[in-house]
């Protein structure tokens, strides 16, 4: 059984109810769950976006493959976070305000929390003050997302509002999305951008091991 192909399709049709065994089996047969994530979850994911920007998708088919994500990352989780709990970095992420995409920010997520870090899954649509709240309630890092080039703007909003709450310095912010590059992040005094939900936990274990090192 080509386990790669199987659980791509899987997430790609949307089949829910078999994906937990497929992912179990395919670890069981020496597949590492970093891999499945990396060139199985993730591609798919990416196909389904494709597929909804060529309208070959509509909302229930989307809904559909991301549900049938969260079931795979669900049982890869145990395998994904094994030797790696407990990391004292709290993350806050939330889509921002005038912008009601979810599944990239639910994938990085996943994908942190997989990693280890503590997540707070915040939502969509969200005005700054809620990142506030976040920020006062403990969030070392703040991860902002965008998909549509209307909203992408908040980030920035969000940024300054930081800023004159005196928070600012207590966190740092690590932005992504479609729109979203390099650039970008800089310009509205970001402190990391990430490509993709790979990138973020790159980004995520490179402050924690900095964090440790300056303990």
């Amino acid at each position: 059984m080509d386990w790669m192909k199987t659980l791509y399709e899987a997430v790609i049709k949307g089949q829910k109810n078999e994906i937990a065994e497929f992912a179990t089996k395919a670890v069981n047969e020496g597949i590492s769950a970093s891999n499945i994530v990396n060139k199985s979850v993730i591609p798919a994911m990416n196909r389904v976006s494709e597929l909804w920007r060529n309208e070959e998708y509509f909302v229930p088919e989307v809904m559909r493959s991301a549900s049938t994500m969260q079931v795979c990352m669900d049982a890869l989780k145990p395998f994904l976070v094994k030797g790696e709990h407990g990391k004292d970095l709290k993350v806050a992420i939330g889509t921002v305000k005038g912008d009601l995409h979810d599944i990239g920010k639910n994938l990085v997520a996943i994908m942190v929390e997989g990693a280890g870090f503590q997540v707070e899954n915040m939502g969509v649509d969200l005005p700054p003050e809620q990142f506030v709240d976040a920020a006062q309630k403990g969030a070392k890092v703040i991860g902002l997302s965008s998909l549509l080039t209307t909203s992408m703007r908040e980030m920035g909003a969000v940024i300054e509002v930081l800023e004159k709450s005196g928070l600012r310095n207590n966190v740092s912010f690590l932005v992504g999305g479609a729109p979203i590059t390099a650039r970008f992040a800089s310009e509205i005094g970001a402190d990391y951008y990430a490509e993709n939900a790979a990138g973020a936990v790159a980004v995520l274990n490179n402050l924690f091991e900095a964090g440790v090192r300056n303990q």
